[in-house]
């Protein structure tokens, strides 16, 4: 599709056109030309929106879509339809399907599905067998399939000796692991945050130092091996502090926070609404600004929806026993704008490709286009209509949204809501 895309004002740090607004020529699905006023000689379908911005587009590292197994939850199709209208180009798919993806047939299958959209679709394979932490997976073969990195979605990995070794077999290949940091034994049974909020509703408390115990083990171990290691979804301050050292000491190491984690607090759990029950727990409005702080000083590598549909009945029944999870392509981008400045979302959105080595795209001349288009200005509040997913497990239902997405343009498609 060639298209010329009007008066967009470009945020991208790394092209010389950040922050000026100008006309972008596409030919076959590649930047021809970007200027001011440029002709449309050959016809070419034009865009043009109300305070259009345009920049790279956007990774999310982390989302669950359900198929094979769970497609009452969520398809690979109509997901990657949300994630082009959510302003996501790209996505990293989780391995918590059934079967779990933990062998090249697997990798193959959900990439092949994936065929022909205009979001790409990048699988996450399992680093155990059957995420069940006790074997690894066949890693390299899925590797040469097409996995980008090894992770068991939401169970980390018990056996420090498991870890070690994958951390020094993927050097081989440079590959990436990424390792859930909650200690179950210190978890047991807890369902939210330990805290003054779940002592009042009487609900079983998970201490932050499941998450900080896993997280130094698994510091201690990267540095042992020497290796290169992705922790996803911190959520406490001395997690953020923990890697902040370890990554003034050289080590290797990436990490995210979810969208959730950096806009909301266990104070929504009031209402017992399960919506709200996640993993990791909401944390306290002090780690909620450490996050924050981690974010912007680079601590936080990246930010992702950690987009995990539920289908209603595990989610309408007592809060001790309905599954964790929220979706958030949706919303992503305009919670993030309530607490975050629009060049650090952006940022934050699209260098994380680097670390999963996936391709970015400067805006200028000559590169594949592969943009987000959206209006940072718009306010607006999220309600049960702007919910694309099947599943509607929403944490943000209600609540205030800075900015709207118009769509994406990737893989020579242009897809607007």
């Amino acid at each position: 599709m060639n298209i010329i895309i009007r008066e967009a004002t470009i945020i991208d740090s790394t092209s010389e056109f950040h922050h000026q607004k100008v006309d972008v020529l596409i030919e076959d699905g590649s930047i021809a030309q970007i200027g001011t006023s440029l002709a449309n000689e050959a016809k070419f379908q034009e865009v043009k929106l109300e305070n259009l911005h345009l920049s790279q587009g956007w990774f999310d590292s982390s989302v669950s879509l359900g198929e094979p197994g769970f497609e009452d939850r969520e398809t690979i199709t109509n997901g990657l339809q949300v994630a082009a209208k959510s302003g996501f180009t790209s996505i990293a798919l989780q391995p918590n399907s059934y079967p779990i993806i933990d062998n090249q047939s697997q990798v193959n299958f959900v990439r092949n599905k994936a065929l022909g959209f205009a979001t790409e679709l990048f699988p996450i394979g399992a680093l155990t067998k059957s995420s069940e932490g006790k074997d690894m997976a066949e890693l390299y073969d899925m590797k040469n399939a097409g996995a980008v990195a090894f992770g068991d979605y939401n169970k980390s990995i018990e056996n420090a000796n498991v870890l070690k070794i994958a951390l020094q077999y993927v050097q081989d290949f440079d590959a990436l692991v990424i390792t859930y940091p909650q200690d179950s034994n210190i978890k047991g049974n807890g369902v939210v945050n330990e805290g003054i909020v779940s002592t009042r509703l009487g609900l079983k408390g998970i201490p932050n130092l499941a998450e900080e115990l896993q997280v130094a083990r698994n510091l201690f171990l990267l540095e042992y091996t020497a290796g290169k290691l992705h922790i996803p979804t911190i959520s406490t301050a001395k997690s953020v502090e923990l890697i902040r050292k370890a990554k003034a000491k050289g080590l290797r190491v990436s990490c995210s926070a979810s969208v959730h984690h950096l806009v909301l607090t266990d104070e929504k759990l009031e209402g017992f609404d399960t919506r709200y029950k996640v993993s990791p727990p909401l944390r306290t409005e002090t780690d909620r600004k450490a996050l924050i702080d981690g974010v912007l000083d680079g601590t936080i590598d990246l930010i992702t929806s950690d987009h995990n549909p539920i289908d209603i009945e595990y989610k309408k029944m007592e809060f001790d026993t309905a599954k964790n999870g929220t979706i958030g392509l949706e919303s992503a981008f305009g919670a993030l704008l309530t607490v975050l400045p629009l060049e650090i979302v952006i940022q934050k959105l699209t260098l994380g490709k680097a670390i999963f080595s996936i391709e970015n795209n400067s805006i200028k001349k000559g590169s594949k286009a592969n943009f987000t288009l959206f209006n940072p200005k718009v306010e607006s509040t999220f309600s049960k209509a702007n919910i694309l997913s099947k599943s509607k497990n929403s944490a943000f239902l209600n609540t205030r949204q800075q900015g709207t997405v118009y769509g994406i343009y990737n893989q020579k498609q242009l897809i607007l809501k």
